[in-house]
């Protein structure tokens, strides 16, 4: 990936979920593993890359964060923002580690069963309660395809090389084919 598309992808990492009493303090729901880690990439903007809240201070709540924002608005202002995704520039995150990724990074890799010509991308990643599933374009295909992001299902993840491999990817695609 290229430093520009780093720099210029927002990843959503919270959303806000109103105005918390009359003192101009908003409930944050946090996304990110360590909750508390969402405090720690500075302004938090919308998909736009407009600046919605700049924590100052962040303290546990029953199932989110109370923040004081710098921004001072009032509490039908956070209100009207209620359910607004909180992005943070992907440049701003850590590097993963060896063997780790993004989730986000995955959106757009090419997928390969074998050889070198790739035989999808992938559109999204999606959890629709139980594990991730790769969600991938196949060229002329009538829909997408699920594939589950488990290492037996998705052997080799080459963040370096950008390439996702699946070899069985067919059965994925076609179910209800006896194999």
């Amino acid at each position: 990936m290229s430093a520009d598309t780093k720099t210029q992808r927002l990843i959503p990492m919270g959303v806000l979920k109103g105005a918390h009493g009359v003192r101009g303090e908003v409930r944050v729901k946090s996304f990110t593993a360590d909750p508390d880690a969402l405090f720690k990439y500075g302004p938090l903007t919308d998909e736009a890359g407009k600046v919605l809240l700049t924590p100052i201070t962040a303290r546990p709540g029953k199932d989110h964060f109370i923040v004081r924002p710098k921004e001072n608005l009032q509490k039908e202002d956070w209100d009207a923002l209620r359910g607004c995704l909180l992005h943070v520039a992907r440049d701003r995150l850590p590097e993963a580690e060896e063997d780790e990724f993004y989730i986000e990074d995955l959106v757009g890799m090419p997928v390969f069963t074998v050889g070198d010509a790739p035989e999808g991308r992938v559109r999204a990643v999606q959890n629709f309660g139980s594990d991730d599933l790769l969600e991938i374009e196949i060229p002329g295909a009538p829909a997408t395809v699920y594939v589950p992001l488990t290492r037996a299902d998705v052997p080799v993840i080459d963040m370096a090389a950008r390439r996702i491999v699946i070899p069985e990817l067919s059965l994925w695609a076609n179910p209800d084919d006896d194999a």
